[in-house]
Order: structure tokens, then C-alpha cells, then sequence
């Protein structure tokens, strides 16, 4: 069954088509990877899905509801949460508050407290430096903290914008393990990136977007193996 199912997605902005008519869904339990390059979209389409920008054509629907009308805050008490590209961390705040702020929707504090021992049982950096303010923490580190936020308010499905942007190797496949586990813990995870090999192969399924448009959709593995997919973005 589709968790997230969009139909005919436009979207225009500073009179731009940014997103041109887009059908994607991602079905209960699944890990989905939307991968383009720079400009295609991608972000765009993330922002529609969970609220932050207006289509201009086209349904999102989520746990087979229309939820297109509906505002950010509102989806985030239905269990959608984003990890925006750049992160989006507080700086001033240490690494506890801005986890706390994940949590702002939830009234059961037993819960909260289980689902922040959880997170920092995933993310020991962050337990080490809870106290910390978030802006000297290193860039790994906050993109660990922004995800660790958007767990906190225990999403069904987790929108991820760019997670591996700007990161060390290393410290990619540490945030790329984690995102892995998230989803075999039966959260569902859309999953934008840039690094489309590294997305693939974390993945079930991808897209594949360009100017606007999806241009292929397939499983992760045909798309790897796609002659087109392996010029374009796998650098062969």
C-alpha cells in the first residue's frame, strides 16, 4: 500500500516550471531514492510534499488522504518529518534543545524520553556532546543532529534532503548506516541525494529526475545497471 502517492505535481515559482507534472509513490516500509542533478527539482518536490511550498497542479496524498492544502505543521503531527538540505540546526541551541524542538508535537513525555535515549543510542556523538552548542559541532555532526531531530518527532515517513552534502567519505557512510537502519527499523524513507550511486544502493527503488520531469523509475538495482543512469551519474 502507498504511504506517499503524488499525481501530476507542478510547481512554479519566480516564473519558473520548477516541477512539471511528476507521479512518484513510495509504498509502506520502503526506502526510495529521487536522484538529478543540481536544479532538476528535486528539493522542490520535497518542500510540496511536506507542505513548505504551494503546487501549482497536482495531488499529494499521504496514508490515503489528500493532505495538498495542508501546512507543514500539521503533517508533522500526521508522522512526516524533513532533513533539509543545509541541515537547518539552531546554532545557539545545545545538541539536547535542538532535539527537544524535534519532539515539539509529542505530549507523551515517557515517549519522548525512550525516543531520545533512542536517538542518542544511534548517534553516540550527540550523547557525548548534549551539552555542546550546535554551531561548533563539525559538519558530520550536525547533519547527525538534524536527522536526529526529525526522529524525534517518531516519523512514519522521513524526507531527506541532500543527507551526504558537503561530508568527509567517512563520515558519509556513517550517516548513510544510519539511514539504512532507520529504514529497517519500518521508518519510510524518500530519500534525495545527489550521490546517486551511494542513493541506489541504499534503496529498493529510485527515480530519476531531470529538468522537472521524472524521466526514469525503476528498481534500485535495474537503475544501477541502466547504461544511461551510469553515464549520467555514475561518472562511467
Amino acid at each position: 500500500m502507498s504511504l506517499l502517492r503524488v499525481e501530476s505535481l507542478k510547481i512554479s515559482y519566480g516564473g519558473i516550471n520548477a516541477v512539471k507534472g511528476i507521479d512518484l509513490e513510495v509504498a509502506q516500509g520502503e526506502m526510495v531514492a529521487l536522484i538529478g542533478a543540481n536544479g532538476a527539482g528535486k528539493t522542490t518536490t520535497l518542500k510540496a510534499i511536506c507542505g513548505v511550498m504551494k503546487p501549482a497542479a497536482g495531488k499529494v496524498h499521504y496514508q490515503g488522504r489528500d493532505i495538498t492544502a495542508l501546512p507543514s505543521h500539521v503533517l508533522v503531527t500526521m508522522g512526516m518529518a524533513l532533513v533539509p538540505e543545509g541541515r537547518g540546526i539552531f546554532g545557539r541551541l545545545t545538541v539536547e534543545e535542538n532535539l527537544d524542538i524535534g519532539a515539539y508535537t509529542r505530549r507523551d513525555k515517557a515517549a519522548t524520553r525512550a525516543q531520545l535515549a533512542h536517538v542518542y543510542e544511534m548517534f553516540p556523538r550527540l550523547k557525548e556532546r548534549r551539552n555542546q552548542t550546535a554551531g561548533t559541532m563539525s559538519g558530520g555532526e550536525q547533519q547527525m543532529l538534524a536527522i536526529g531531530r526529525a526522529l524525534m518527532s517518531a516519523p512514519r515517513l522521513l524526507l531527506l534532503d541532500e543527507p551526504s552534502m558537503g561530508l568527509a567519505p567517512l563520515m558519509v557512510q556513517r550517516i548513510f548506516d544510519t539511514i539504512r537502519r532507520v529504514a529497517a527499523e519500518g521508518v519510510t524513507v524518500l530519500l534525495v541525494e545527489q550521490n546517486a550511486k551511494l542513493a541506489l544502493e541504499s534503496s529498493a527503488r529510485g527515480y530519476v529526475m531531470e529538468s522537472g520531469k521524472i524521466t526514469l523509475s525503476d528498481t534500485a538495482p535495474a537503475l544501477l545497471d541502466n547504461p544511461q543512469v551510469r553515464q549520467a551519474y555514475l561518472g562511467e
